[in-house]
Order: C-alpha cells, then structure tokens, then sequence
C-alpha cells in the first residue's frame, strides 16, 4: 500500500532508477549499543516537462541498542539523518515523505505502517521539519512495513481535520533532520533489516511526479 497515485511509465522507471541500492551492512546481533555510520545518498532526475529535481539524504547514521524488552523478539535502533529536496524549475507544491521501511527475514522494499513524530511547515517559501521521537512495530517471518518520521496536521483533500507524513512547500528547497528516532521492533523471532527512504512529490502545470531515494539496508540484528 502506497500513500501515493501511480505515476507515469517513465516516471516508474524514474522511481526505479533512484533507488540506491548499496547493498547489506551486517552488524549481528546487538548486546551492547552499537553505532553504525551510513552512506546515504544522493540522486538528480529530470521530470517530462524539464523540471530538475535533486534529493539527497545526508549525515544519516543508526544506533543499534538493546532493547527495553531484553529479549531475541526485542530490537531497538535510535536514527538519525536528514532528507533534502531542491527543484530547480516552476512548480505548484512539492511533498517530502522521509522514512524507514523494515522488515523480518524478508526483502525489504515497501510496506505501511503507523507512527512518527511532528514536523514543521513552511507552505511560503522552504519547508523544515524536526523529529525527536519514533514508534514501535511488531512484524512476524516475512512481514515488512513502512515507518514514517512525519505526522503533521492540516486539511485533506476534502477540507477536514487530519495529518499526512509529509512537510509541503512551495519554494525551490525543503528539508526534514531526524535526531535519535526511535525505531522499535517486536515479534520478530529471526534476522530484521532497515532501511531509509526520501519520497517526493512534485505538482507542476503539467502532472504530479514521484521520486524516491532509498538508503542502504543495515541490520537490526
């Protein structure tokens, strides 16, 4: 399940083209805290009608501990990174969606799930938000699901009271730092994976675009 509309068969395979795809880094099985630095990334894609639009996810790093529950099916990670937009190019409004995807024994590549922090917004000029604070997932053998960092408040498509997990702006950059998020896992009895991802939606007079950034997979344990 997606929170985005489908885009365009090019933009699919732009969307395919983005993702950086680095490859596994194993830490084991985490007893004491365990500091893992992360490359991120970085991308540039030119949408249909010209627009450049350049994401990057930067200073991006996990802290694998041990978890409060003191057992096998317990995981506990503090994250940290920041996610970083610029469109070069007019534009109606642009979506930044940073998260996690994770996963137990299974390839992780999408999924949905609840949680996150606040954010702020800047509809103005640039967009900035801040997170602090994370959520909790449970997921069995073969489960994945997504962790969003965002949940701001403002109106739906129908003018009622609700939040996305995004930050919305309308000038050429925004950006959202996450410091110590706290990604909780339960219920998974074998080896659990992560990874961040950066989705944006860009609306222009011609369409709405998606891109995504994806960070490299690391190991809960």
């Amino acid at each position: 399940m997606t929170i985005f509309t489908k885009a365009t068969a090019r933009l699919a395979v732009v969307a395919a083209a983005a993702s950086v795809a680095l490859g596994l880094f194993s830490t084991g099985a985490a007893h004491a805290d365990t500091f893992i630095p992360l490359p991120g990334g970085e991308i540039t894609e030119t949408l249909p009608d010209g627009t450049s639009v350049t994401i990057r996810l930067r200073d991006e790093s996990v802290n694998i501990s041990p978890s409060m529950g003191a057992t096998p099916l317990h995981r506990n990670v503090w994250a940290s990174g920041r996610a970083e937009v610029q469109v070069h190019g007019a534009h109606k409004g642009v979506k930044l969606y940073p998260g996690y995807v994770v996963g137990c024994q299974v390839d992780i590549s999408g999924g949905n799930a609840n949680g996150g922090a606040n954010g702020a917004v800047n509809s103005q000029g640039k967009g900035s938000g801040g997170v602090t604070s994370g959520g909790n997932l449970t997921l069995g053998p073969g489960q994945a699901s997504t962790f969003w960092l965002l949940d701001v408040e403002g109106p739906d498509a129908y003018g009622e009271r609700g939040s996305v997990p995004a930050i919305k702006f309308r000038g050429q950059e925004g950006s959202v730092t996450w410091a110590d998020s706290t990604l909780g896992l339960a219920g998974c009895a074998g080896y659990a994976q992560a990874r961040a991802f950066v989705a944006v939606e860009v609306s222009t007079e011609f369409g709405r675009s998606e891109l995504r950034l994806w960070g490299q997979p690391f190991s809960l344990g």
